[in-house]
This record gives C-alpha cells, structure tokens and sequence, in this order.
C-alpha cells in the first residue's frame, strides 16, 4: 500500500507550489540512491518521493489525488514517474545536472597521480641525497604518441558521433523532455578514430610501464614529508596532461640523537668524578665526533650548544644546533676503596661546595634542556 503523498514528503495539505518543491529537493537529495548506496531500499524510496512529488506538483493530478487518493488517479491512466525515466533522468532534470560528475562532455582529463615511498637515514636527510625510486605508470605511447593510430596511417572522425566525440538521447520524464549527453562509445569520446590502430598498444594510446626515477630529496627533509615531482604521474587521456609523482620520505630515527625540528639533541654520560673535576667527552655530531670541554662541578642537565651542528633549514640557507644534554653519572658497586675515598670526600664536603651557581637553579637547568 502506498504512503500518502504528503506524508513522504513532509508537507502539510495546504502547502503551495514552491514548498513542495523545496521539500522535494531537500528529499532527493537525502534519498538519492548514489549517495545512499548502503541502503538496499534507497532506490524505493526515492521512487516514492519522486512519485508524491509528481502528483503534487502538478494541480489537476492534486486535485484528483486530494479527492480519490492513489486509487482514483490509477483509474485515470496515471503512471508512476519510474515508468520511461531513471531516477538519474529525474534527478538531473529537477536540478539542472547531475552533482554526482557523471554524464559529463568529453574534453581532456588529466592523469591520475602516483604515490610512493622511500626511506633515508638521518644523515641522508641532512645532506639531501639523489634515490631512484621506481613505480608502475600509466604512459603514452611512444609509437603512436597517444594518438592511437599506427604511424603514417590516417586518423578520421568518427562516424558515430560525427566528431562531436558525444551522444545525445531524448528522453521523456515526468518533468518534460530530457536531453542527455554521453561520450561516444566508438571514439571513447576523442571524436576520431584511428584507420589503422597502433600495433604497439593496440589502439589505446597508452600503455603500462615500470619506471625508474632519479629524485633529490631537499636536504633537512623531515619524516614523513612529500616530495612532489610535477607530471610525473599517469598519462592524462584525450590530450590532457599527466598527473603528479608524490615520494613520501621515511627517515629512520638515529640512535645518537632526538630531533627537535632543525636541532638535534644528544645525551653524553659524565662519571661523577670527572664532572666534579672537569673533563673532555667526546660527542658524536652528523660531521664526524667531535671533543667538548666539560667545565668542573658540572651538574646532570647542563647544555652545551654545538652552533651549526643540527639540520639544514630548508629554503633558510642555514643550519640549526645541536644541543648535548649532559648526564652525569653516579658510579654503583662501590670496591671497598672506592667507598672509603668517597666517605672521606663526603666529611670534606661544605655547603660551599653545594651551592647552586648564580641564577642556574635545577628550573633553569630543565627549561633550558627543553628550549
């Protein structure tokens, strides 16, 4: 049993013209099968609307339907909107097109584009290095250029559609006459055809292939960033351009160092008795290692800045720093000698020797760590 009209589309019985409309439109858009693919009686349903809509929309079936219901406009010959239309057909005439892209004219389309992924390590990123990297692209041909035809062989237009490279057909629905256009079927909607097709991709104007790329990676690239390369995708069909090659760069961490946008961070381990006294430790950098002075009464955090030791900045034309937290270390598993030099150090120890140096409090320390 059929719903009743006003009902479906939500309008009380004395609503005018353009609320109904309105009403409608907002329905179909809601109901519409290609939108509502997951709903196996999505195309029901907007059957349903486009049928109380036709009747509403119209005042003499209104009239009959607001006085016999369904039963007295079946009597008079009336047919449901799905009868010599498609919910496309409806759809497209209610809104001037179709919003969904399709039955759009033939004309140049750019190709698809081409993703893929390399990995570098630390210090490649650092300098910018050149990889090959290698994908599956779509291409023209390189015998017939994309034109189809075998060299030296005729191209003729199509007969079909006359070169126009669409068909048109009329269509009856309950909203008037629709005319709708498609690409021609023979010439794919080029409007021409080749005589002869090209022996080498047999008439399709392109043809899969593998391909091996040289890249230059921006040197201070950081994870996860993309590398776009214009035009080096798939090849685009009727004359358009290709599409574009995207390299999505993976940099591996580096055991040695944090990253901390274009400064490193790196941790060096200082026995507590030669940050007591002062020392030399060797730290590692991108460059090689490298020796720095650690002052006496170093304390665990402090920062020494390597200016110029970090990732090149990209587009910056410089480098950013590295920072070398020091992290002094208490020694464990004590000799017996060990612990009666250091009980003797302990009754020596002043307040003096435990005060703070001027305005670097364990804060300061920390803030600077994580500047």
């Amino acid at each position: 049993m059929r719903r009743d009209a006003y009902e479906l589309l939500g309008v009380p019985r004395g609503a005018e013209g353009g609320q109904v409309k309105k009403a409608f439109r907002q329905l179909a858009r809601e109901l519409h099968p290609d939108v509502n693919n997951h709903d196996p009686e999505a195309e029901e349903k907007f059957k349903a609307a486009a049928e109380a809509y036709e009747v509403l929309s119209d005042p003499d079936r209104r009239a009959v339907y607001d006085r016999y219901g369904w039963e007295g406009l079946d009597s008079r010959g009336y047919a449901p909107p799905s009868q010599g239309s498609t919910f496309g057909d409806i759809f497209e005439a209610f809104f001037g097109g179709d919003p969904f892209g399709r039955g759009q004219g033939p004309g140049p389309l750019q190709g698809a584009d081409v993703g893929v992924e390399v990995e570098i390590s630390l210090e490649e990123a650092a300098r910018g290095p050149r990889v090959d990297v290698e994908y599956e692209s779509v291409q023209a041909c390189e015998r017939c250029h994309g034109n189809r035809a075998e060299p030296g062989t005729p191209i003729e237009t199509c007969e079909r559609c006359g070169g126009a490279g669409e068909l048109r057909s009329v269509a009856q629905t309950a909203f008037g006459q629709l005319v709708r256009s498609h690409p021609c079927d023979a010439c794919g909607g080029d409007g021409k055809l080749a005589r002869t097709p090209c022996s080498a991709c047999g008439g399709a104007g392109r043809h899969g292939s593998s391909v091996t790329l040289a890249v230059d990676i921006p040197a201070g690239i950081s994870d996860e960033q993309r590398v776009r390369l214009t035009g080096r995708g798939h090849a685009g069909e009727r004359g358009g351009p290709p599409g574009d090659l995207y390299v999505l760069v993976r940099v591996r961490e580096d055991h040695r160092f944090l990253r901390d946008g274009s400064d490193l961070v790196s941790v060096v381990d200082v026995p507590a008795p030669d940050a007591a006294l002062g020392t030399v430790v060797t730290v590692a950098t991108l460059e090689g290692e490298e020796e720095v002075d650690v002052p006496a009464g170093t304390q665990s955090g402090t920062v020494i800045e390597l200016k110029g030791c970090g990732m090149p900045i990209p587009g910056r034309g410089r480098t950013g720093d590295q920072r070398v937290v020091l992290n002094v270390v208490i020694p464990r598993n004590l000799t017996s000698r060990q612990r009666e030099l250091l009980e003797e150090l302990r009754e020596t120890v002043t307040e003096e020797n435990l005060r703070e140096a001027e305005g670097e409090s364990l804060f300061s320390k920390v803030r600077r760590a994580l500047r």
